[in-house]
């Protein structure tokens, strides 16, 4: 029997999906979302976390793409899979890195802080030295090529806010007005950390991100220095793919998390707290449990370079296999140190940002929502902005959702009150760096996260239907029609 999109199985496969037991087993009772829940404890999930940062710290301190770091933890994170009877692939495929061998902005002779996008051209050692103008802010700051209108921009930097269309566009419509390089301002307090422009093909000018306090001493500047010593390369890489044995293949419930960290930290809570989750509501269900759908769980590579391998992996399924994927689980960031309780808006209910996931989506959220008011938290919504690995599925019109605790946006002072934790300040302050450590997480809000994890999972794993389900079969098809 076939399992389609990633797997093959034979007769002892096929007499588990029977839900039968062979000799004396006993046959193992319906997978039931509140007692799996229960079963992922915290310290067994610290467990991981430990296993996680022992492997960083055997290897330069961090677990980036492409290093050794990253390959000890797939082949740990393989190998507690295939112990607990999952079938267990690794595909390979290629993703782009880049490299910065230095990054400087000079304005007026101060030296600004600043931070090369990914994939940005280079500027060459001697970098670009020209007149810096602003692009007036509005409700979409420099997404539309009228937002030049009446500006000189030919043989300049061009200063441009952050926002409402990917980093790409901005410089791209820069770059037909005639600008050569283009600085892109922070729209909350601090540095602009992680940006990218997703793609080198995408890259036309340097480009470059600050803080917005340093975006206002530029704005008043008249010229700028800008060296980016740069360079993009090509390598291969791997995911973690894991799939039960038992359940309909035709109504596959997928869970993710991104394995990599970023080059500067070990990446615990980012996201190897999303990682060890996973991975631990993946051990306590089991390769061959009692379930209605088949549950494939995926540990991404490269995703800190551009959701490198989500897209790969979605782009490599054909529209049948796309098909039998009913939802994803998307866990990136359950540990933040002043962590938030955020759910994915899958309605749009707050209005805010990219708008509703696919269809299915609203229910996923309320799943979490119903969770978490059951342990007495109330949720807020966090927006589908595309930083996570969900965003290849809701392209492919998957509906997706999950919990996050939080990056580097700030708790308000509404959430502080709710919560618990400091207003005005980031849910997490070692976000992207060396300080990304199990000494700075959160235990209570990860075993709470960690515990919705596997609640959820039990739940679609048994029932896609019901008020907070998805839609299957020809409702499924009806509603992926526009993919």
């Amino acid at each position: 029997m076939r399992l389609r999109g990633v797997f093959t199985i034979g007769v002892a496969g096929a007499i588990a999906l029977a839900g039968c037991s062979s000799g004396d087993e006993a046959p193992k009772q319906p997978v039931d979302a509140t007692t799996l829940a229960e079963s992922v404890t915290i310290d067994s999930v610290v467990d991981h976390l430990e296993k996680l940062e022992e492997i960083a710290a055997d290897n330069d301190g961090n677990r980036a793409a492409g290093t050794p770091g990253y390959t000890a933890s797939a082949d740990y994170v393989a190998q507690t899979l295939r112990d607990k009877g999952f079938d267990v692939e690794t595909p390979e495929f290629e993703y782009h890195s880049f490299d910065v061998a230095s990054e400087q902005l000079l304005a007026d002779g101060q030296d600004i802080e600043v931070q090369a996008l990914g994939y940005s051209p280079s500027t060459g050692p001697d970098g670009i030295t020209a007149p810096i103008v602003a692009v007036p802010a509005d409700e979409s700051p420099g997404c539309e090529i009228t937002d030049y209108d009446g500006l000189d921009v030919t043989g300049a930097v061009v200063l441009v806010e952050r926002g409402v269309c990917p980093f790409a566009d901005k410089q791209k419509l820069a770059a037909e007005r005639g600008a050569v390089a283009a600085v892109v301002v922070n729209n909350e307090d601090g540095p602009l950390l992680g940006g990218t422009l997703g793609d080198p093909d995408a890259g036309e000018i340097p480009t470059a991100g600050v803080s917005k306090a340093d975006g206002e001493t530029l704005a008043a500047a008249d010229d700028v220095t800008l060296t980016l010593e740069t360079e993009a390369t090509t390598s291969t890489g791997r995911n973690v793919i894991a799939q039960t044995t038992t359940g309909s293949t035709d109504d596959v419930v997928m869970v993710g998390a991104h394995l990599d960290s970023v080059p500067d930290g070990p990446g615990i809570n980012d996201n190897g707290t999303g990682v060890a989750a996973t991975l631990e509501t993946a051990s306590q269900l089991g390769g061959s449990p009692n379930v209605n759908n088949a549950v494939r769980f995926a540990f991404w590579g490269a995703e800190e370079l551009g959701l490198r391998g989500s897209e790969a992996y979605v782009e490599s399924l054909d529209p049948e296999q796309k098909a039998d994927i009913a939802l994803y689980l998307n866990f990136d960031m359950l540990g933040s140190e002043n962590p938030g309780y955020l759910a994915y808006d899958g309605d749009d209910s707050d209005a805010f940002g990219a708008g509703p996931g696919p269809e299915g989506s609203a229910g996923i959220e309320r799943t979490f929502v119903d969770y978490f008011a059951g342990v007495g938290v109330d949720l807020d919504g966090t927006d589908f902005d595309g930083r996570s690995d969900y965003g290849p599925f809701i392209a492919a019109q998957i509906p997706a959702g999950g919990v996050f605790s939080g990056a580097d946006g700030q708790k308000t002072a509404e959430q502080a009150q709710e919560w618990g934790g400091t207003p005005d300040v980031a849910y997490d302050r070692n976000y992207h760096s060396a300080d990304d450590t199990l000494a700075n997480i959160d235990r209570e809000a990860l075993a709470q996260n960690s515990a919705a994890v596997a609640y959820a999972v039990g739940v679609y794993a048994q029932d896609l239907g019901g008020p907070n389900g998805v839609p299957t079969g020809a409702e499924r098809e009806k509603a992926r029609a526009g993919d």
